[in-house]
């Protein structure tokens, strides 16, 4: 007789051992959440992994080894009506004098009233570093609030670099703790409907917090080699809480179901090993796989949510194949106690063929061609508004003003334009040009002077370095960085105004950074990145599927599927985020686009996610072929006996996804909105009225399997042998 496969010796080990699995499990996760506290996480930086012009621009600010320090702003305007000067300079002059007292502080100007009378403004440079200017921050927003006090006719605010990182970390912070708060018991009051016992609900939730807390630990050892943004942790809880219970609901569910057919708690959990269990390794890997493609990008934002999303999906896969199976074992009957009488008798009868999912099989069973037309043609539908997309990164425009240093940000920048958004400039020439280089820099100042898309209340900030080889310079524009007059204002610097005064130089280098030249150049980078990472997705994926499967036919219509889909999806997030009527109801003001990292993150996490239900689907259909049913027969016992695990899993991801539609920021909610609404559509018209449909027509055709292909299926025990029995 020849081995079982790997996940039946693992769960038959752990259920003969249950101790040992369980503490060996526990063990582990404390070491990763205790490595992870001690190492700290190392968040990503502006120059981590630049490119194109970026790259040329952190070139030059190297080699002229200058930092700009970080600066902080202190606005004082009038609470009530005009603005008393002689009071607003006295309360400058006395916020200058307090913030020379302070060590954090490197140097004060002199209090700069606007151009129209209505605001004074003090800036404040901070000494050290700007890497870590926000942990520093705090003794200077103390000073500020001791003068707001002082003078309590004025307002006296302040708003800078640090500070708003600082503010803005707070609010995402708070995001993610409502984030985890809500998730939680919103998906164990969905495991409490599905199992109808309080200990079946609770273990799903239990292992993915317990996987969640494991990536969360590794992910900021990893940050060392590859930085975290401010999305990672976010990114792990988000998929972490949908997979992990994903993964451990289907094994119980299939262990259940033996257990009703009399198999004892053992017998159980080894059918449930073989079946469930090889599902949810062959999906690990799939949710791996589609992740990886997020590497493709080449971007570090990423980069490190890839490192996030394939730790959890891992530590998901791990727990519920081995401290899994341990649990069941252990508790045996106990993990259908203590029951929850109206649930569980709900959740008894969810187990058998639900009437609902019979009715709904119905038209793809009796009439799959004319159901495939029509369901694929409203999915075609659904996609097509996706190619009116536009993709573009939020600013500080798009950033909710009820979080109060917005409103400082706006009465700033309304006051005074130069202190919003501003191009950076570097230039480098060979030393035998810098006469030169001087010349075409005081050309490009005079056409700034004179370009209205630039800002004028104060002139250029210009800094000479390297004995005049290198000169950078940040020009103020009176906009939005985000809006489409800084997009202008970029173009016309890039296109026109470089080329025609620092271009002209011999052997001159220059490029332009700043908000909206970052924000350009990921956008460019997006949209560039896309075709590769779909492709790389797609190809990996159908090496996945026909590992899995062996079946180019099913490997090839899993793909397909995924496709429209995505596209659906695609076309509900422009159709609800590009246009005005859902701000209401979603609580966002509409920028007109899309996030521009969100299409890349949605299609490998779809991607990924969708084979859950892909693969435990047509597995449950290929065992019951396997039993001898026609096609038609077993994908409609498949599906049926399916669905309710499904339906269960779906309800899941979709609650989870859900909480952060509700976030604070937009990226955040077109993130929660489009991901709930892809599996939405995934679990109900791709998986219970496309897929069936399809498999019908297709027929035997499904399991076609190529000569190069096939393999001699291993002996397996009578528990296994029944479930892997290959298909003609």
């Amino acid at each position: 007789m020849g081995k079982p496969m790997l996940t039946v010796r693992i769960a038959r080990w752990s259920a003969e051992h249950p101790w040992r699995a369980i503490g060996a499990w526990l063990l582990f996760v404390a070491i990763c959440i205790g490595a992870g506290q001690v190492a700290g996480t190392r968040q990503a930086d502006f120059d981590d992994n630049p490119k194109g012009e970026l790259a040329t621009y952190q070139s030059i600010v190297d080699e002229a080894g200058f930092e700009r320090p970080s600066t902080e702003n202190v606005l004082i305007t009038a609470k009530d009506g005009s603005l008393d000067k002689n009071q607003a300079l006295a309360a400058a002059n006395d916020v200058r004098q307090r913030m020379d007292a302070l060590a954090e502080v490197g140097r004060v100007s002199d209090p700069i009233p606007s151009p129209k009378g209505t605001a004074v403004l003090v800036n404040v440079e901070m000494t050290g570093s700007s890497d870590t200017s926000e942990e520093r921050i705090q003794p200077l927003l103390d000073t500020t609030a001791e003068a707001q006090q002082s003078y309590p006719d004025l307002r006296i605010e302040e708003v800078g670099g640090a500070s708003l990182d600082k503010a803005l970390s707070a609010t995402l912070g708070q995001d993610f703790q409502q984030a985890e708060l809500i998730s939680i018991p919103v998906t164990l009051l969905i495991m409490l409907v599905v199992f109808g016992a309080l200990i079946a609900a609770g273990v799903p939730v239990l292992l993915a917090m317990s996987a969640v807390g494991t990536a969360l630990g590794l992910s900021a050892l990893v940050s060392h080699l590859i930085p975290a943004t401010d999305n990672t942790a976010s990114m792990i809880l988000l998929i972490g809480m949908a997979v992990g219970v994903d993964y451990s609901l289907f094994y119980i569910r299939r262990e259940r179901e033996e257990r009703a057919k009399g198999a004892g708690h053992v017998d159980a959990v080894e059918i449930a090993a073989a079946t469930s269990g090889h599902a949810i390794v062959v999906s690990g890997i799939a949710v791996t796989v589609a992740m990886a493609g997020m590497f493709v990008t080449n971007d570090i934002v990423f980069s490190s949510m890839a490192v996030g999303t394939i730790l959890v999906v891992l530590a998901a896969m791990i727990g519920s194949i081995t401290v899994l199976p341990a649990l069941l074992a252990k508790l045996g009957r106990w993990v259908d106690r203590p029951r929850i009488p109206f649930l569980w008798r709900l959740s008894m009868r969810s187990d058998g063929e639900p009437r609902f999912w019979k009715a709904v099989l119905r038209p793809s069973l009796r009439k799959p061609k004319t159901t495939l037309i029509i369901s694929g043609g409203l999915l075609v539908a659904l996609a097509i508004p996706a190619f009116g997309m536009t993709l573009n990164a939020p600013s500080e425009q798009d950033l909710p003003r009820s979080i109060p240093i917005m409103q400082t940000y706006d009465r700033m920048t309304g006051a005074f334009p130069s202190t919003g958004a501003s191009h950076e400039i570097a230039v480098r020439v060979p030393a035998d040009q810098a006469g030169a280089a001087k010349s075409a820099v005081d050309d490009l100042l005079g056409r700034i002077a004179a370009d209205p898309g630039f800002a004028h209340d104060q002139p250029p900030q210009v800094t000479p370095a390297a004995g005049g080889r290198i000169v950078l310079i940040s020009a103020g524009i009176p906009y939005d960085g985000g809006s489409a007059r800084a997009d202008q204002s970029l173009a016309e610097l890039r296109t026109t105004l470089l080329p025609q005064t620092i271009g002209k130089v011999s052997g001159a280098e220059f490029a332009v950074s700043g908000m909206t030249a970052g924000e350009n150049d990921f956008v460019d980078q997006m949209k560039s990145s896309l075709p590769w990472v779909i492709g790389f997705v797609l190809l990996l994926t159908l090496l996945v599927m026909l590992w899995a499967f062996r079946a180019p036919v099913i490997a090839l219509s899993a793909i397909g599927l995924n496709l429209l889909s995505a596209g659906a999806a695609y076309g509900v997030l422009v159709l609800v985020f590009q246009h005005t009527w859902a701000e209401g109801l979603l609580g966002f003001t509409s920028n007109g686009g899309i996030t521009a990292w969100l299409p890349v993150m949605l299609f490998v996490t779809l991607f990924g996610l969708s084979m859950d239900y892909h693969v435990f689907v047509v597995s449950r259909i290929r065992e019951a072929a396997a039993g001898g049913l026609s096609t038609r027969e077993a994908v409609a016992t498949g599906i049926t006996r399916s669905a309710g695990a499904v339906t269960s899993a779906a309800a899941v991801m979709i609650g989870v996804f859900s909480i952060f539609g509700s976030l604070t920021t937009i990226d955040m909610k077109q993130m929660g909105v489009g991901l709930a609404t892809a599996i939405l559509i995934d679990a109900t018209l791709i998986r219970a009225v496309v897929l069936p449909a399809l498999m019908v027509v297709l027929g035997r055709a499904n399991w076609w399997t190529p000569r190069f292909l096939r393999r001699r299926t291993p002996v397996a025990p009578p528990a296994e042998r029944k479930v892997l029995e290959p298909v003609g």
